[in-house]
């Protein structure tokens, strides 16, 4: 392949990612996706820094290449593991840009276009987290997913929504590790169609496993504050603070104390009318962006038929 070197040669390279770039994108919606694969790897070659459009975007297709041959057939775990490798290398590229046009708005904040492309740079970088992030649980790899949703989270330079998104995400995982004990049937029982918690009769092990679930809790919570904090809106974010309140509610009762078990039970009814009132403001947003497309299509075709007569 002859990738030209110099800066009188970087239209060149540009030009001929480019044609790969979109030879590919045709072979992928085709799926045909050994072919996609290698005109994205041809693409890339122009530029494997990630440093122009073509470059960064040529190697972010061939990661989804690669992860739809993998969800294509989920034995192929070397192509979900070249995936991987391939996502993580593009986020650089896309962190930079983002940068850039984070500073672009910033000098010129009434400038549409600009904050299209700005959203447009935040959506591709947020893609990228959440698809590594799928990966790793899909291959059973809970310690790298934690540690790559980690990384993401306290990464200063992705959006705060992807940041709170991962942190939502590691609160999940907390609040599942507390649910799998208060929820347990020597724990949680049904009195006159009510449940009650109560502290077990007979289990040894019980004062690891409940101070683990208050732990969890701890932590969980934690994670939630900050993801609330970087993202107001989430409506994510505020389920799983009702959730952990629960949780807190519970664990209050477990140990007889009433006051904070009902203190905690108003907490998390706030927090769900708050979870409540997001989710359908998301709805309504969603909805209406849908209904803005159908009607931008819808005059695309008139106008085409419009000409044709």
């Amino acid at each position: 392949m002859g990738v030209v070197v110099g800066g009188s040669c970087t239209i060149y390279n540009r030009v001929m990612a480019r044609k790969n770039l979109v030879d590919g994108a045709r072979a992928y919606n085709e799926r045909q996706f050994p072919k996609a694969e290698e005109l994205f790897r041809a693409a890339v070659e122009y530029d494997q820094e990630g440093a122009t459009f073509e470059g960064r975007t040529s190697r972010l297709f061939l990661a989804r290449t690669l992860h739809s041959g993998y969800a294509g057939n989920r034995q192929d775990t070397a192509k979900a593991e070249a995936a991987i490798q391939e996502y993580q290398k593009a986020l650089d590229g896309f962190v930079l840009d983002l940068k850039a046009k984070r500073e672009a708005v910033a000098a010129n904040p009434q400038d549409e276009e600009l904050r299209k492309e700005l959203e447009s740079a935040e959506n591709n970088v947020g893609s990228i987290v959440r698809s590594v992030a799928s990966l790793y649980q899909n291959l059973g790899q809970e310690d790298k997913w934690a540690e790559w949703t980690k990384q993401a989270a306290d990464n200063a330079d992705l959006p705060g929504d992807v940041r709170a998104n991962s942190l939502v995400g590691l609160a999940a995982k907390e609040y599942n590790c507390a649910n799998d004990v208060t929820d347990s049937k020597d724990v949680k029982t049904e009195v006159e169609g009510a449940f009650e918690f109560k502290k077990p009769e007979n289990n040894e092990n019980w004062d690891k496993e409940f101070g683990d679930a208050k732990q969890c809790v701890e932590t969980g919570m934690g994670y939630i504050d900050k993801a609330i904090e970087l993202d107001p809106e989430s409506d994510s974010a505020w389920s799983y603070r009702t959730s952990l309140l629960v949780q807190k509610s519970r664990i209050a009762e477990i140990e007889g104390d009433n006051a904070k078990k009902e203190e905690f039970k108003k907490a998390s009814d706030e927090a769900k009318k708050k979870f409540e009132e997001l989710a359908e403001k998301r709805r309504k947003a969603e909805a209406a962006e849908e209904a803005a497309r159908q009607a931008e299509a819808a005059g695309g075709e008139s106008g085409e038929s419009e000409e044709e007569n």
